[in-house]
């Protein structure tokens, strides 16, 4: 018999759903991975969020054939074991479209809008209209990243009147973009970019992407928005570009170190505005992501149809 075990958080409500739907699967549920691996060892399917595993944990496993991250971040994983083995890798990659979506929109508005800078003077009791705010129609927004949380930040923004450029590994060119380019040319669109998405995924060569250089492109009042990983950004360069205001601000839901220290520096910062790894939240998140694992399930079962997120282990997404 499969058998699946989990060591993610899942409700009592969704593991009465995966039983249900597989009667013939074998199902366990653990808090974590220390747990499981001394009364599971013959699983074959492990669900993870893909930040409790490594080579030696991987070798408790000795039957597993397949990982399922409910997560999109996979940076965490052991690949060179997981390749050697020959285990299969799913991830949650594309649930993400709509919260991320609405979180580029909501924090984009407020920083045009100056609402974060309104609500302080609310609190104050100030009533001051000297604030200049700006109109996000006719802006210029880059996205670093066209998958599909770039192109659910793309679909939202050109209701706004938003030119909308994007950056992938090759260029290519999606419907939802005015333009998109290669690497290569990113100078170009740092330069003309109003705001600056980064939605890459953390591989070894994306860390590190955004570092001086390339901040040292942006306007002087163009904003940067990191809600990928904190290490695909110089933290250290960001925030002596932000402190010397060389460029207008950022907006910052991921860090290299979580949660942020209560005695960072981009805390106390101006122009910085922070929010703790939320982008990506929401009320339907673990439904989407075991509406993946279901199907990719029934295809494991079944032998039938083809698994949704298959990650290349050679280039670590």
């Amino acid at each position: 018999m499969t058998h699946v075990v989990s060591t993610a958080r899942i409700s009592e409500k969704h593991q009465s759903r995966l039983c249900r739907e597989f009667p013939g699967v074998r199902f366990s549920f653990f808090e974590g991975i220390r747990d499981a691996m001394k009364v599971a060892s013959d699983a074959g399917i492990l669900i993870t969020y893909g930040e409790d595993l490594d080579e030696e944990k991987v070798g408790g496993f000795p039957e597993l054939r397949w990982i399922h991250v409910i997560s999109a971040g996979v940076e965490l994983l052991p690949f060179a074991a997981l390749k050697k083995r020959g285990i299969r890798v799913t991830n949650a990659r594309g649930i993400h479209e709509t919260p991320m979506g609405e979180y580029a929109v909501a924090v984009i508005l407020q920083w045009t809008r100056k609402l974060h800078q309104f609500v302080d003077r609310q609190r104050r009791g100030v009533w001051d209209r000297s604030l200049r705010v700006e109109e996000l129609s006719g802006k210029t927004v880059s996205i670093l990243g066209t998958g599909a949380i770039g192109r659910g930040i793309a679909a939202r923004l050109k209701a706004f009147g938003v030119r909308v450029l994007g950056m992938n590994t090759d260029g290519t060119p999606h419907s939802l973009f005015d333009e998109t380019v290669a690497p290569h040319d990113l100078e170009r669109l740092m330069r003309c970019s109003d705001f600056v998405v980064v939605t890459l995924p953390l591989t070894p060569h994306t860390r590190g992407f955004i570092g001086a250089r390339e901040l040292a492109w942006m306007k002087p009042t163009a904003c940067l928005i990191n809600m990928a990983r904190g290490a695909v950004v110089d933290e250290a360069a960001l925030l002596d570009a932000l402190s010397k205001e060389r460029i207008g601000g950022a907006i910052l839901d991921v860090f290299e170190q979580e949660p942020l220290p209560e005695d960072h520096p981009f805390w106390s910062l101006k122009n910085v505005l922070i929010t703790p790894h939320i982008s990506g939240r929401s009320p339907l998140y673990m439904s989407r992501a075991l509406d993946l694992f279901i199907h990719n399930l029934s295809v494991y079962t079944s032998g039938r149809g083809d698994y949704l997120n298959l990650l290349d282990l050679d280039r670590g997404y």
